[in-house]
């Protein structure tokens, strides 16, 4: 890992789980920045762009939805591409990605991204050798590129152990809610861990540059990873509270009607 590397939290790992008291209240008071930020970027028109890679089980998508939870989509804009088709095949590789880089007044999250190619692509075999280093070569340039546009880019990596990652695995075969989230491709790189450990070194030591670094958050507690990675955003997007004007309700007229005639279709009220 190269040295540039920067922990979004202390090194020393935490003693004990984050209580959700604790939790709750961090998050509430985080969630209200992240509504002055999502505010000031609209007024001033930035152009912010998130990456968050990591392992299967890592919590990415746990720290996406903390992350988006209180504000709203059409500014915080989620993007998880599936597969690629044929066409997208043919074309340039960052072609499918850069299409969704954020206009002014957005924040665009990829719950992972052009970073497949340094990745699951290369240890299960979707690209060959060739492939990896030309990416590998020409992704500093292309961000470059991007943060010169003008769009301020953050990349974390989210990093767990074997042990907690076996753990969050086995909890989504047994949990009927979670199972969705175990593909098939979780279980065919499950024992290639040695392998998704050089391929993160070797991109870290490609593409942790001045100018788009990577973050690395310890994932260990996800309660802890999510308010880090949020304090982290906080600190790394300039932002100001805008003034508010005081919002008064009008006095509203209602008429009585009499509606008991229209056949309404209530939902049952079991509970």
């Amino acid at each position: 890992m190269s040295k540039k590397n920067k922990e979004v939290r202390s090194p020393a790992a935490p003693v004990d789980a984050l209580g959700n008291k604790a939790y709750t209240k961090e998050l509430k008071h985080l969630h209200g920045e992240l509504v002055k930020l999502q505010q000031w970027v609209v007024a001033k028109g930035l152009k912010v762009c998130i990456v968050f890679e990591g392992r299967d089980g890592a919590g990415k998508g746990g720290t996406i939805k903390a992350l988006t939870e209180r504000v709203s989509p059409r500014i915080f804009r989620v993007v998880a591409l599936p597969a690629p088709t044929e066409r997208e095949k043919s074309q340039m590789y960052f072609q499918r990605y850069m299409q969704h880089l954020p206009a002014a007044g957005e924040i665009v999250i990829f719950d992972r991204s052009w970073y497949n190619r340094a990745g699951v692509e290369r240890v299960m075999g979707f690209c060959s050798t060739e492939q990896v280093e030309k990416f590998l070569e020409s992704t500093p340039l292309a961000e470059r590129a991007i943060v010169e546009s003008g769009i301020i880019l953050l990349k974390y990596w989210l990093e767990v152990s074997p042990e907690e990652q076996e753990r969050r695995l086995r909890d989504r075969i047994d949990d009927p809610r979670k199972i969705w989230k175990l593909s098939p491709m979780d279980v065919k790189s499950y024992d290639r861990w040695d392998d998704y450990t050089q391929a993160r070194d070797d991109m870290f030591a490609a593409t942790d540059t001045s100018w788009a670094p990577w973050f690395v958050a310890r994932s260990e507690d996800k309660k802890r990873v999510r308010l880090n990675v949020i304090r982290h955003i906080l600190d790394h997007v300039p932002y100001e509270t805008l003034p508010r004007d005081e919002v008064k309700l009008p006095k509203r007229k209602v008429k009585t009607r009499d509606s008991s005639n229209y056949p309404f279709r209530f939902v049952a009220e079991p509970f």
